[in-house]
This record gives structure tokens, C-alpha cells and sequence, in this order.
């Protein structure tokens, strides 16, 4: 039996990459704060359902002792480095420690990797962020990175991390440049989220308006499910490469909205307002995936369109408000 290890594996793209590898027959271990480990609803919430089948060890990115530990534990035969400070907005505000955790917390994984299970296969979380500021539209593997968010910075130093263990140390890494995917289980501080959830709470009268900042940014989206079988494809490969993950298609964010308010049979210009402190201080304004490589070696392409994505997350979050009972006059607010 295959083990696998994966860091953030109580974020969205973990928990899905957890349930796909215990389909395929792995022991599934994963790295979470210790803290973690008190917060079963609130910080295992993604995975409460697979914690019978899953294996949770305490550990800190920035604690390098703790990974190691983990890693001359576990010894796994792939590690999936996800976790990460990942919503960029907040890297404008706390740069320092999303460069610092991000950044150094690779270092740390792939330091341990190397050091203790050598013949590991690790794959690297990269981000359609790191082309920032695109030279050309859509992206692919060869395209310079451009960078605009301390998030999308440090990004860009872990895939230039992953590439020199696997350049100058033979360490079988790879690593994936995923563009936007979101689910029902994407984080409430995502534009994504924000949209479906505030949707949702309008619909069901427990809101009245939403407040979002740029509205014409266009963005590759899709599905978190599909991806992470992309991750595992990737590592199933005999030599290891990197690879632009996406759907080839282009969205704004007011066309998000516009979906979403579709699915709930109402005009967003009712309730969207728009707030000037949500705009980044250096927007990427255009992000498009050429998944041609992925497509042709890795035979993946996506499977979720983008209006069933909408869909699924507004009707998520709709059934999950209504399962709140009573609803409380503070969440009303």
C-alpha cells in the first residue's frame, strides 16, 4: 500500500486529494497545527468526515524539527506540499509572514524529504499568481512569471525551490501551476465564496447586499475536484515535470456574480456595492491557462463547467443556511 503525505490537508484542496487517494488505496497521513488537533468542527472541519481513515500528525511549516519528525515517521512514497498562507489579500497586509511561511516552510518540507525519504515523489502547489503580470495571454510552462502580490512572490521562489532539489539533489519534484479552482469548500475570505455564500444569505432574506472590489478582473476558474486528480496524475508520471493546470476559458469576476445571482432568481445591481478598500494595490487583471501539456501527457482536462461550478456552491451554501436552526438574529446581521 502507497502512503502519502499531505501538507494543509484541512483545506479545500486537501480534503479533496484525501478523499481521492483513500479511493485509490493509499494510507493517507496528514500535517495539521496542534491547535488543530483541539478545533475538530472549526479547524478539521473539511476532513471530520475522514478521520477514522486518515492518519493526523501535529506539525508547524515553521518549525522545521516538527516536519522532519514527521517525514522520518511517516516516510512517505509521495508528498503533496498544499498548505500555504494563500489568500492574497491579506499577503498585501501581512507580507512578512506569508513570505517567511511560505517560502521557508518549502524549504522545510523539501529539506526533510530529502534528507528522510529521498526516494519520495513531492509535488509543489504553485499558482497562476506568479504570472501576475502576464506577458502573454493564455499562460503556459514557458511563460515569465511577473509576480504583483507577496503571495504570488513567494510562489514563484517555491517553484524555484522545487525545480533546484529536483536540479541539484536528483529529488523526484514537480510541481503544479494551478490556476483559481474553487468548491462548496473554499474559504469564506475568497471573492468566490464571498459571491455564493452573500447569494445565498440575500435569497434567503439574511442579508441585503454584498460589498466586492474589482468586478473585471478575469480569472481562469474551476473546480477543486478535478484538480486534485491532476496533482496525483502528475506523480504518477516516470520522470517528473512541471505542468499549467486550468480550463482554457475566461470569466470576470461580475460574471461570477451575474451566475450566481441566476441561481437565485435575482438582479445582482440590487445588491452588489462596490468598496474601493477591496481593490488590490496592484491588481492582475488577466489570467488564462493553455493546459495543452496536461491535456496531451498527463490526459487530464476538467470536468465541471463554469456555471455547474456556480451552481454547486450556490445551492451549498443556500442548504446550509437553511440547516441552521434556529437561525440566529446575529447572523442576520
Amino acid at each position: 500500500m502507497k502512503k502519502a503525505l499531505i501538507t494543509g490537508i484541512t483545506g479545500q484542496d486537501g480534503s479533496y486529494l484525501a478523499e481521492l487517494l483513500l479511493k485509490k488505496g493509499y494510507e493517507v497521513h496528514g500535517i495539521v497545527r496542534r491547535v488543530a488537533l483541539e478545533d475538530l468542527e472549526g479547524r478539521l472541519g473539511r476532513v471530520k468526515h475522514l478521520m477514522d481513515k486518515i492518519h493526523i500528525h501535529a506539525g508547524s511549516l515553521e518549525n522545521y524539527a516538527s516536519i522532519f519528525k514527521v517525514l522520518d515517521e511517516v516516510r512517505p512514497d509521495e508528498c503533496y506540499h498544499l498548505a500555504a498562507q494563500s489568500f492574497v489579500s491579506y499577503s498585501f497586509e501581512d507580507e512578512f509572514s506569508t513570505i517567511d511561511m511560505n517560502i521557508r516552510g518549502t524549504q522545510h518540507v523539501l529539506s526533510a524529504v530529502r534528507d528522510r525519504a529521498p526516494q519520495c515523489r513531492f509535488y509543489f502547489a504553485a499558482s497562476s499568481e506568479m504570472f501576475g503580470k502576464a506577458a502573454q495571454t493564455p499562460q503556459n510552462e514557458l511563460t515569465p512569471f511577473h509576480p504583483r502580490s507577496p503571495y504570488g512572490i513567494s510562489k514563484v521562489a517555491g517553484y524555484d525551490l522545487t525545480r533546484n532539489y529536483r536540479e541539484a539533489y536528483g529529488l523526484w519534484a514537480c510541481s503544479g501551476i494551478l490556476f483559481n479552482h474553487e468548491s462548496p469548500r473554499r474559504g469564506y475570505e475568497f471573492v468566490t465564496r464571498k459571491i455564493s455564500r452573500g447569494a445565498a444569505r440575500i435569497k434567503l432574506g439574511l442579508s441585503n447586499e454584498i460589498r466586492l472590489g474589482n468586478l473585471q478582473a478575469l480569472r481562469d476558474w474551476g473546480f477543486a475536484g478535478d484538480y486534485v486528480e491532476a496533482m496525483w496524475l502528475m506523480l504518477q508520471k516516470e520522470r517528473p515535470d512541471d505542468y499549467v493546470i486550468g480550463t482554457g476559458e475566461m470569466h470576470s469576476v461580475q460574471e461570477f456574480v451575474e451566475a450566481a445571482f441566476r441561481c437565485v432568481d435575482l438582479d445582482f445591481h440590487d445588491y452588489v456595492k462596490i468598496d474601493q478598500n477591496l481593490i488590490r494595490p496592484a491588481e492582475v487583471n488577466v489570467l488564462k491557462a493553455d493546459y495543452r501539456k496536461a491535456r496531451e501527457k498527463l490526459q487530464w482536462q476538467p470536468n465541471v463547467k463554469f456555471q455547474q461550478l456556480v451552481q454547486m456552491m450556490v445551492e451549498t451554501d443556500i442548504k446550509s443556511f437553511k440547516e441552521i436552526k434556529p437561525i440566529s438574529r446575529a447572523d442576520a446581521i
